[in-house]
């Protein structure tokens, strides 16, 4: 039984223990969680993932994203932004994403949000918000991480005054997480010191 703090996997790599439980959970650890993203596109898909995944399971998400990704035009903000109400009505029946009205509405609504900034302004505006790496100190164990700070509860306000949906403080935690803001691998974890390029 974990204790929280990194463990070794089988192949006696330590990673953060959540890791463990799937082999898709230990190649998104590895290769993904963590590391930095940037571009408009991708960081409206990870906040688009982060918001679908609210309420359930990351593995949900992460086993439906080629789903995802091909329902809703591989993210690209100026396609998604011109989705009609046929397309509305094929994503609420599409079995490869999750068919949650709300959130699908809430992620047309940002892509036609997001179409009119310039561009660059989100991937800005969302790295305007990283803490300084050098304020926190590693994670020993998983009740070290927070899920919510007050970076992410200011990037979600910022979010939604800009007009975005679907962004609380916890998701937005989520996503910085996810993308490189912070570095949540714990202390003793591989990944930790796995440079992120932010």
């Amino acid at each position: 039984m974990s204790d929280g703090t990194a463990l070794a996997g089988p192949d006696g790599t330590p990673r953060c223990p959540w890791a463990l439980s799937t082999d898709d959970y230990v190649t998104y650890h590895d290769e993904e969680w963590g590391r930095a993203v940037h571009g408009d596109d991708a960081l409206y898909e990870r906040l688009s993932l982060e918001a679908f995944q609210s309420g359930l399971s990351w593995i949900t998400i992460l086993r439906r994203r080629p789903g995802f990704r091909a329902a809703f035009a591989d993210f690209r903000i100026e396609k998604v932004a011109a989705f009609t109400d046929d397309d509305r009505e094929r994503l609420l029946v599409d079995p490869g994403i999750i068919r949650n009205r709300a959130k699908i509405d809430a992620t047309l609504a940002n892509a036609r949000v997001l179409a009119e900034w310039s561009p660059g302004e989100l991937d800005s505006l969302i790295w305007s918000h990283a803490p300084d790496p050098a304020a926190r100190p590693a994670p020993k164990t998983l009740s070290d991480v927070p899920a919510v700070t007050p970076q992410s509860t200011a990037l979600s306000k910022a979010l939604k005054k800009r007009g975005l949906r679907f962004i609380g403080p916890t998701t937005a935690y989520a996503l910085m997480q996810a993308c490189g803001l912070v570095n949540d691998h714990l202390e003793g974890c591989a990944s930790r010191n796995t440079p992120t390029g932010g």
